[in-house]
């Protein structure tokens, strides 16, 4: 570890491209396996929705011949040990002049050389596990880049502080921004030449855990084990004096015993659910911090593993401005500064690298966060133009009446009253659904952004500059075109823009002004 001693002595000095020693390659701490190991661990239980199936088929042989399980047990311990030491002992790193080169994997060997110029974000995390020990990872993302590029998994804290400030500073532009403190009600230490912007308290947090949905990933993943999970339950109910079969049995109950049951129930389950998701966001945003300095934006957050990511204002594709019913029921807005491939909306927020997440702030910290990122905006101001309503025509008429006629009828033919009722109800809610959808679905521009929104009983409002759209598409069907209609698709790198049918004339001004801008600016889209 003598060179990796003489590293940080080379970055103190500013002399870390320059030193012969910056050539070596390096060998990670030992603590890494650890690093390592854990992640092996997750990579399995990542795995475990598409192996459940068959250790629920086999769960009745292993019950009947315990034995069995145990060879299982000895080859997933003995591919732990080995995937683990093994990917330690390959992972390399060494530094050169404005590059960092990492060597990597067991049986697919990967050589990444990554410029310092090249790095869009610079991101330190801290596990718990590391935390104690004063070690960190270092995970770089390349600009437009589909996933992470490379991570260096343990470092020194500060080690890793210093490289990641000599990396940022192969881009530093000078700029002369101002900023005011919106929110700053916590202990959260700030580095001295950084502007705090945003904070959010643990009121906040548990807000946006009732609000967010991101139980119904968990409630997905343990799809396969229901049964297994609701025979324990009951087997639990019974030890306690509790028998849901008589409980919602209408021969020992009137009809409205059962209904409370019932009710009751659902009550205590959505409660737990609901423990489920506030857990997650004070896991996933505690501490949170939003700051600046210069012309970059660093967040920190995180109550097991802290999580720092950084993202340059040229970097910026979108601001996301999303607000689901209820939501908008407590007045809270969920922010988002979105970069490239920012479409995976429903992964953990601290877990992504290429956005910048305020969750659950009040409507006039929104704007005040959105308008210091982007000052020239009209967001609050500007009237959205609605799609037209031939939209609901193809919907509902063409699509969805038709599908309902059909099975509505052969219900009617064998006499299944109440399936048609059935049928019934989801299509009328089906149709209710469109609605909304065409109801909140619109778009405006100005001279330098563009603002969409959408949404069913939220609202989702996102807004870009109009230089930052790579790519365009001009739609037409046939029955579109003799409306007089299109549709219009906007590219960017953090995701799709679609606006369907507005009239042709909107449709070809807003790809033209698109193109235009994108030529006569001269800005990069990073």
């Amino acid at each position: 570890m003598d060179n990796e001693t003489e590293l940080e002595e080379n970055i103190v000095n500013n002399d870390i491209v320059d030193d012969a020693a910056t050539n070596t390659w390096q060998r990670l701490h030992p603590i890494a396996i650890l690093y390592f190991g854990i992640a092996f661990i997750r990579g399995l239980m990542g795995s475990f929705i598409y192996i459940a199936p068959g250790l629920l088929i086999g769960y009745n042989s292993i019950k009947d011949y315990p034995f069995i399980a145990l060879p299982i047990v000895i080859i997933i311990i003995a591919l732990l040990v080995t995937t683990t030491v093994l990917s330690f002992y390959f992972f390399q790193y060494r530094l050169s002049k404005g590059s960092i080169e990492i060597r990597s994997g067991v049986l697919n060997k990967k050589h990444v050389n990554l410029p310092f110029s090249r790095i869009q974000n610079v991101k330190i995390e801290q596990p718990l596990y590391y935390r104690y020990a004063g070690f960190a990872c270092l995970a770089l993302d390349t600009a437009g880049s589909v996933k992470q590029e490379a991570k260096v998994v343990a470092l020194k804290l500060d080690f890793a502080e210093k490289l990641k400030q000599e990396i940022l500073a192969q881009h530093q532009v000078s700029a002369n921004i101002e900023a005011e403190h919106l929110e700053s009600t916590t202990d959260i230490e700030i580095p001295p030449d950084e502007t705090l912007l945003n904070t959010r308290s643990v009121r906040d947090l548990v807000i946006h855990g009732i609000t967010s949905n991101r139980i119904w990933i968990f409630l997905g993943v343990l799809a396969p084990l229901y049964d297994e999970i609701a025979s324990y339950v009951g087997e639990f109910l019974l030890s306690i004096g509790i028998d849901l079969g008589d409980s919602f049995s209408l021969v020992s109950h009137s009809w409205w015993q059962v209904s409370l049951y019932a009710l009751s129930m659902t009550m205590f389950i959505m409660l737990l659910l609901t423990l489920f998701s506030v857990f997650g966001s004070i896991m996933t945003f505690y501490g949170y911090s939003l700051t600046k300095k210069g012309d970059r934006y660093i967040r920190r957050s995180g109550l097991f593993t802290k999580h720092e990511v950084t993202m340059r204002l040229s970097r910026l594709q979108m601001i996301a401005h999303k607000r689901d019913w209820l939501d908008m029921l407590l007045k809270r807005i969920n922010l988002s500064f979105d970069q490239s491939n920012a479409g995976t909306q429903n992964m953990q927020g601290a877990a992504l690298t290429n956005k910048i997440m305020v969750p659950s702030i009040k409507p006039a910290q929104a704007d005040a966060l959105i308008n210091e990122v982007y000052p020239e905006n009209q967001l609050a101001k500007l009237p959205f133009q609605a799609i037209s309503k031939r939209y609901l025509i193809r919907i509902i008429a063409l699509m969805l009446l038709p599908l309902f006629s059909i099975v509505s009828a052969l219900a009617l033919y064998n006499l299944k009253i109440q399936l048609t009722l059935i049928f019934t109800g989801v299509f009328l809610f089906l149709c209710l659904l469109t609605y909304m959808r065409w109801l909140r679905w619109g778009y405006a521009t100005d001279k330098n952004f563009i603002y969409v929104r959408k949404g069913i009983f939220g609202i989702d409002t996102y807004c870009f500059p109009n230089y930052k759209v790579q790519q365009t598409s001009f739609k037409q069907s046939i029955f579109m075109k003799r409306r007089g209609l299109c549709s219009v698709k906007l590219v960017l790198a953090s995701g799709t823009m679609d606006i369907p049918f507005i009239t042709e004339i909107q449709g070809k001004e807003l790809v033209n002004s698109c193109l235009y801008h994108i030529e006569s600016s001269g800005k990069s889209w990073m």
